[in-house]
């Protein structure tokens, strides 16, 4: 079986470079680099990772706790996190904590005591536990998608945090809707607590008193992120003395229930109820009309989710950052305009009926 020293020997250089550009321990120049792992790859070296982990104390593993892993838009924050992690040569445990803050802190714990060296969360609606015990056992961590509020000061937890902009989309798809003559626009919101929740509900009220529209209470009812509560929700509305002529769904899976309960009316989209959704999918054109909706770079924030936690590793007490990604107004025909070609590149935020505003991520430092 070859060796480290092996390897060293065909590519030219040392047994300590071979071990920086294997471990990413210190920068490599570039053409070194790619000496070293045409050696390895040529020789077919394999790292004895449990004995670089007792000289190292790292296991070169992340652990990932995220819910509703079914879900399309989570489903693609894990190959986005897988692919990176596996780039930088780190393996992946995962754990579902179903949006439940008890169950969050057991599985957070089980992560924590199989040695990873940091985790990738998805907080839950109440994530006070998760915090206290990050912050009392010092664990590197990135919060990704919700974002949560901790204080700040030079002594507060330095957790890096990534998700999509929440409020400006959805701001973006009321004024669009009302671009269209609606006046009674619904929102089906997600699960409340969440901080995707109180942004886009946000987004929402913001979109309805940029056009001039008040709000109705009740044309705001929650499915909690899920179909079948989605779809409960969005036949509430349709319930009512006045129902609303246009509806804003806040992710994929209420969306589903959304069309469900419409079907289950013999209302169409958008003759009867226009349509706009958080959350693009693979199957979103193939209903008919195809859906009009906001696409997160779900991918992205699991790569930068992966990044800043790398970089956190590295350097443990640099300030903590939150990096908000823009979001892409994909233009169909369910809000009841004419069939668009596809998505409407470079146009990201929504930020009104025409579909344009910034295109550039923006970071926050903290303390």
């Amino acid at each position: 079986m070859p060796t480290m020293a092996d390897v060293a020997r065909s590519a030219g250089v040392s047994v300590a470079t071979v071990s920086h550009v294997l471990n990413g321990t210190r920068p490599v120049l570039p053409h070194t680099r790619r000496a070293v792992l045409d050696a390895v790859e040529e020789l077919g070296y394999t790292p004895n990772t449990l004995a670089r982990s007792l000289v190292t104390s790292r296991t070169r593993s992340i652990g990932l706790a995220v819910s509703a892993i079914s879900n399309p838009y989570f489903t693609e924050i894990l190959q986005g996190v897988e692919a990176s992690a596996l780039e930088h040569g780190y393996s992946l445990l995962i754990a579902d904590p179903h949006d439940d803050p008890g169950h969050e802190r057991k599985v957070v714990q089980l992560l924590h005591e199989r040695r990873v060296d940091g985790m990738i969360v998805a907080p839950s609606a109440d994530p006070r536990a998760l915090v206290a015990y990050l912050t009392r056992h010092r664990v590197p961590a990135v919060f990704l998608d919700r974002i949560v509020d901790v204080p700040e000061g030079e002594d507060a937890p330095r957790f890096d945090q990534v998700g999509a902009e929440g409020a400006e989309p959805t701001t973006g798809l009321v004024g669009h809707l009302a671009g269209l003559g609606h006046r009674r626009i619904g929102l089906v919101a997600g699960l409340p607590g969440l901080s995707t929740t109180r942004e886009r509900i946000t987004g929402y009220r913001h979109g309805l008193a940029a056009a001039g529209l008040p709000f109705d209470e009740r044309l705001l009812v929650h499915g909690d992120s899920e179909a079948a509560a989605g779809e409960r929700a969005t036949a509430g509305l349709l319930s009512l003395a006045v129902p609303p002529t246009a509806l804003v769904t806040a992710n994929n899976a209420m969306t589903i229930g959304a069309l469900r309960a419409l079907r289950g009316r013999g209302l169409s989209v958008p003759g009867d109820l226009a349509l706009c959704c958080f959350d693009d999918f693979a199957w979103a054109d193939l209903f008919a009309p195809r859906l009009t909706a906001v696409a997160q770079p779900s991918r992205d924030i699991g790569a930068q989710a992966v990044r800043l936690l790398l970089e956190r590793l590295a350097a443990p007490d640099r300030p903590a950052r939150t990096l908000r990604l823009p979001c892409t107004f994909v233009h169909r025909g369910s809000c009841g305009c004419a069939e668009q070609p596809g998505p409407l590149s470079g146009k990201s935020g929504v930020s009104g009926p025409s579909g344009e505003a910034h295109a550039k991520a923006h970071e926050r430092t903290l303390p």
